[in-house]
This record gives structure tokens, sequence and C-alpha cells, in this order.
């Protein structure tokens, strides 16, 4: 049984990865207008992966895998870090950084479909209702402000959206399987030079270095951002949590994600946040709860607590 002391700094932890990656979606919005996303995403990765070799050579960590878990490392490279990262950067190019923030909490139910379908973990009536009103927050944080009236419009932009909160839900299964037996801080770092190298040609046809000399201090101090505290210091942030905490307690924090983004949005891009959208990412979270069952074991604790 973890101290308070303990428990309390785990928490701080987690409260600074969900931070950062909230705020990541605003700082890759605002990179995307000088840069096209694969460029960006190479300069990412390769200062993500500069940072966190200089981390396992402070912590002494060795470098070397076994040969047997090159595969896995290849396959979740290229789902949790390649295919997630380049959806997300694509679709931030027409959608805001706050709707981005709210569907991806979404991620679990998709997570919770995958693990009935090839986990054989059962459907319950609350799974259903949680599911539910999921949808309907995704249906209200897609709808736009047309005049005086609104419409949903699933623009290119959601739609990959989603698509990488499936595949991030895919990833963690396939993550939660394969049990690679290796420090998280190490396989990041593997993760983090598998998507360099698969961008690094796509900046070559691109000619995205012709780009950089546009790039002012400010999409500079971005891209340092995405690349040291979300690629780096966030991935080794929640592990150390984990290290204290239950992981299913540690998951709870993941519901404060996209009010880290919407913060993020107002205060450094300016944007304009109406209240449905706020409405819809608030029933999202609800019905996340919902499907993982913890909202009642919530209100439990909350009522029988003693002082």
């Amino acid at each position: 049984m973890p101290s308070f002391r303990s428990s309390l700094t785990a928490s701080l932890y987690a409260t600074m990865s969900i931070s950062f990656w909230g705020i990541s979606f605003v700082s890759t919005k605002a990179v995307l207008g000088k840069l096209d996303p694969y460029s960006l995403l190479v300069l990412r990765f390769g200062i993500g992966s500069l940072f966190l070799l200089t981390l396992l050579l402070m912590l002494r960590i060795r470098l070397k895998v076994s040969i047997n878990y090159i595969p896995h490392l290849i396959v979740l490279g290229i789902l949790g870090v390649f295919v997630h990262q380049v959806l997300q950067a694509t679709a931030l190019l027409t959608i805001d950084a706050s709707s981005a923030g709210w569907l991806i909490s979404f991620s679990p139910v998709f997570t919770v479909v995958l693990s009935m379908i090839f986990l054989h973990e059962k459907m319950s009536l609350s799974k259903a209702i949680g599911m539910i009103l999921a949808i309907l927050g995704v249906l209200l944080v897609t709808t736009t402000r047309s005049g005086q009236s609104f419409e949903v419009t699933m623009n290119i932009g959601f739609i990959l959206m989603l698509l990488s909160t499936l595949n991030w839900a895919i990833y963690s299964i396939l993550l939660k399987s394969l049990r690679i037996p290796y420090p998280s801080l190490l396989v990041t770092f593997y993760m983090s030079v598998l998507g360099f190298i698969l961008t690094s040609p796509f900046i070559i046809r691109n000619r995205g270095w012709e780009s950089l000399s546009l790039l002012t201090y400010k999409e500079w101090s971005h891209l340092l951002f995405l690349g040291v505290f979300v690629s780096g210091i966030a991935y080794w942030y929640w592990g150390k949590a984990l290290e204290v905490l239950e992981a299913s307690k540690v998951s709870m924090f993941l519901y404060l994600e996209p009010i880290s983004t919407l913060i993020a949005a107002i205060l450094i891009l300016h944007e304009q946040v109406f209240l449905i959208s706020i409405t819809g990412g608030i029933i999202i979270i609800m019905g996340v709860i919902i499907v993982n069952g913890q909202l009642l074991p919530m209100f439990y604790n909350l009522i029988m607590k003693k002082p």
C-alpha cells in the first residue's frame, strides 16, 4: 500500500503527463501553418529521440534488446508512433485543437469494443449506455455553427481524429498483450527512433527543410516542447506514476486531457469554443467513464467516504 506522500507524487507525475499531452494538440496546430505534417513529425521524433537517449544514458539503462522483441517494437512503433501521429497531425489541418482534445477521449470506447471482439469480454447494460452517450458526445463535438444554426459536419479532420482513437485502442490492446520485458523509457526510445526513420523520407520528398527558415522562435519553441516534454518527459512521468499507483487509477487522469487542450487552445491559439462543443466533450467523458465501469464506484466512494 503506497504512502500518502508517494501517491501524491505519483498523481502529480500523471497530471503533468496528461497536461503535456493535452497541450500537444495546440503546439502541433501552431506549427502546421509553416510545416507540413511529415516534416513536423520528423523534427519532433528527432528531438524526442535525442532527449530520450540522453535520459537513458544518464539513468544508465542498457540499450540492448533481444532480437526476439524487435518485431514487437516495430509493430508498436508503426501503430503507436508513426500512424497515430500522422493521423493526428493531418487531422489538425482542418479541425480545431480543442475539438481534437475532446475526440481523443473517445479512445477507451474503441478499446472496450475491441476487447469484446478479441478478448471475449461481455457487453453489459452500463457499457451500452456509456457507448451511446459517448457517440452522442462525438456528434455534438463535430457540430459547427452555420449562421445562427448548428449542423453536424463530419469533415476529413474529424474522421482522421476518430481513426487515430481507433488506432490508439488497437495499439493499447497490443501493448498489453505483447508484454515487452523492458523499461517503458527504453521502449519509448526505440518507438521514437522508428517514427523518425519512417517519416524521414517524406521530408526529403516534400523538401521540408526549405520551410525551416520560415520558423520563428515561437514555432521552434513549440517543436522543442513536442520533442522534449510530449515525446520524452510525458511518457517518462507516466511510467513513474504507474510504478506507484494501480493502472486503473492512473487511467482516470486521461479524462483531464481534453480540459488541458481546451485551456491551451483558448490561451495560445485564441480559438472560439462553442458551448455545444464543451457539452459534447463532457458527455463523451461521462460515457467513457460509464463504459469502463468507473462511474458508480466513483459515486459510491464519494458517498461512503468517511471524514
